[in-house]
């Protein structure tokens, strides 16, 4: 019986190595950002705030995620911000239902205090048309609240 405890123990330690660290702060994302680690955000969009053309609308059942690929750093008072934030974006093709070929466009800021502002918009390829138009607002997680933002490190 200890055995196959054991094994299974073995067996699942890369598993648990693979979900990654969660970085509970803006503070430990700059840090690991700052050291060339990769960064994976998870967001759960049903809990943040939806808002579309200036109006708050019900938010979505939705999980989504992407690297950080690229990113940048604004200090406080740089191009007039009142905060320092990170800001990150990717641009993809996808098939939508209703929308047909799209180029997904999503938007992050994270900023000092916790708050993340995702631009999500739907963009048609041939003229950049933008089609859809949502921003979600929501805050950084420690892992053990219920904010909608997740950042990872391997």
């Amino acid at each position: 019986m200890r055995r196959v405890a054991l094994a299974l123990t073995l067996l699942a330690l890369p598993l648990l190595a693979q979900a990654g660290k969660l970085l509970p702060n803006y503070q430990a994302l700059v840090k690991s950002l700052d050291s060339g680690d990769a960064v994976r955000i998870v967001v759960d969009y049903g809990k943040c705030k939806l808002v579309i053309d200036g109006k708050e609308e019900p938010s979505v059942n939705a999980v989504g995620g992407q690297s950080m690929q690229a990113w940048e750093r604004f200090s406080k008072g740089l191009i007039g911000n009142k905060e320092e934030y990170i800001a990150c974006s990717e641009t993809v093709l996808i098939a939508h239902p209703r929308y047909k070929y799209v180029q997904n466009y999503v938007r992050f800021r994270i900023y000092e205090s916790g708050k993340v502002e995702i631009t999500a918009r739907y963009l048609k390829p041939d003229t950049l048309e933008i089609v859809m138009d949502e921003t979600f607002i929501g805050q950084i997680s420690n892992g053990k609240d219920k904010n909608a933002v997740k950042f990872f490190r391997p």
